[in-house]
């Protein structure tokens, strides 16, 4: 049998490396991977209770920049389901919680949902840490969106909160603001698995 010219040409690569490369994906980092599915759609649950908190406000801009929030969300779970199954790893998929948040004020939701994203910064980083940790490079550079998603995220509930703050306590102010909210429309995520 002739050798292939990998194994000719690398005197380093061996059979037994060439039986183990199918599974490149470190074993701690398809735990957390799989547990971020999870937080994704945890957080697309969590976006549509405001949504639905917005609605029962008249507030149907804001309402509608969280029902894109959630959108978005349940995107990233999928983007990430389908990375797990295009590199042979099993996704599970765990029980939803139900968001527990009392929710009172046009603020609150605003504020919880920036809570939340820096919150998810922090699971996201906690995998590039796992992966950089192992020198998962493939599921690095797929992070990569994630992490620059996450900081786009943060920035966007930030600037809610602000305008929030400046216009929220004038109702032709916040009419506009609701409009200007309502014009937001759903653009899905372009990344290349």
């Amino acid at each position: 049998m002739v050798q292939p010219l990998l194994f000719r040409v690398c005197p380093y690569y061996t059979e037994e490396k060439e039986k183990g490369a199918s599974t490149m994906i470190n074993e701690k980092v398809a735990v957390l991977l799989n547990q971020q599915i999870n937080a994704e759609f945890y957080s697309a649950y969590l976006y549509l209770d405001f949504y639905n908190f917005y609605v029962e406000q008249g507030l149907d801009g804001f309402a509608n920049w969280y029902q894109v929030q959630a959108q978005e969300e349940r995107d990233h779970a999928m983007l990430m389901m389908q990375y797990m199954q295009n590199n042979d790893l099993k996704v599970t998929l765990e029980a939803i919680e139900k968001p527990n948040l009392k929710l009172s004020e046009n603020m609150d939701p605003l504020r919880e949902g920036l809570k939340h994203e820096k919150y998810v910064t922090e699971l996201i980083h906690n995998i590039y840490d796992a992966a950089y940790s192992a020198k998962d490079f493939r599921t690095m550079q797929f992070l990569d969106w994630f992490v620059k998603e996450q900081g786009e995220e943060e920035t966007n509930a930030n600037d809610l909160i602000k305008k929030m703050e400046l216009f929220g306590s004038d109702p032709k102010s916040l009419y506009m603001l609701d409009n200007e909210l309502a014009a937001r429309t759903y653009a899905a995520p372009s990344l290349v698995l």
